[in-house]
């Protein structure tokens, strides 16, 4: 049940924020800014509350990291965690006094798409400060006056991203998820395809949001596994119904078997599975994928 979901979900943001404050017990470490939030989803957890909280836990990890010829800088992850965390990302962005306005925004914009390709439906609060400790560094010395990326294209970008996600599965036999996976994209003006069998390959386009939402979704359902293999996103100028037309390699998303063979007809044939993709210009990720020259 969503209740029972919920609980569960409470439970698991009470015991990483437990963790983290055992493993940083310094404020300047790590700070919940938001006590009644906290208050509010420990009192919900004990059950003395059937109320959903009304508001996010917030808090701050701050980090510092090496910078090569300039000491230590701090990072500051300003973070908040959604009621139906951790089976959506946090909410974290990432500032720093030696990071430009387009810096910070490419390294938030990185930080969530190895959240997103890496944890999926799990805590992840240790591993993004890690990443940040990692890698925030190197995007001070960024220069990114040359690429197209102002801070303008980026406030744009966020209202009007196109993407494209590549996911794999270790196969796709269930009726019901293959007909979910038809349905959702319908409902979210998807395009792509669907191949089932062994393994299951489904591609998805469109608004960013709206593979977003189609992926959190699928990968909500019982899978042996599923990743994203791949992810192309790409800013649009207008935005309008035209560009994302435009943008589209599918028309529909449709389900596509190609010739099975094998003992139970359930392995595709990737040879015909890459002429599709060639048709489409998209053959490069069939390497992706399989990790061969298609041919």
């Amino acid at each position: 049940t969503t209740e029972m979901a919920n609980q569960e979900e409470a439970e698991i943001q009470i015991s990483e924020l437990d963790l983290l404050s055992s493993m940083f017990p310094y404020e300047e470490e790590f700070a919940v800014t938001d006590q009644l939030a906290l208050a509010e989803l420990k009192h919900y957890l004990e059950n003395e509350s059937a109320e959903v909280p009304s508001s996010k836990v917030q808090f701050i990890l701050n980090v510092k990291a090496e910078v090569p010829n300039a000491s230590m800088v701090e990072f500051s992850l300003a973070c908040a965690l959604p009621f139906k965390y951790p089976t959506v990302l946090p909410e974290i962005t990432v500032r720093s006094l030696l990071l430009s306005r387009s810096q910070q925004i490419l390294l938030n914009s990185d930080l969530k798409t190895y959240l997103m390709e890496n944890f999926s439906g799990e805590p992840c609060m240790l591993n993004a400060r890690e990443w940040v400790k990692d890698h925030a560094a190197a995007y001070i010395d960024k220069d990114l006056s040359s690429s197209s990326m102002t801070a303008s294209d980026a406030m744009q970008s966020q209202v009007t991203m196109f993407t494209r996600l590549w996911i794999y599965s270790h196969h796709i036999y269930n009726k019901q998820k293959r007909k979910n996976i038809i349905d959702w994209a319908k409902e979210l003006s998807l395009s792509g395809f669907c191949m089932p069998g062994k393994p299951g390959v489904v591609c998805v386009e469109g608004l960013q949001s709206s593979c977003e939402e189609f992926w959190s979704r699928v990968r909500r359902l019982t899978w042996r596994r599923i990743l994203i293999r791949h992810r192309e996103d790409v800013s649009l100028e207008g935005g309008g119904h035209a560009e994302i037309q435009k943008q589209r390699k599918f028309s529909t998303l449709e389900e596509k078997c190609f010739d099975a063979h094998g003992a139970r007809g359930n392995h595709m044939d990737l040879g015909q599975l890459y002429h599709f993709l060639e048709e489409k210009g998209c053959a490069d990720i069939f390497q992706m994928y399989f990790g061969v020259e298609g041919h």
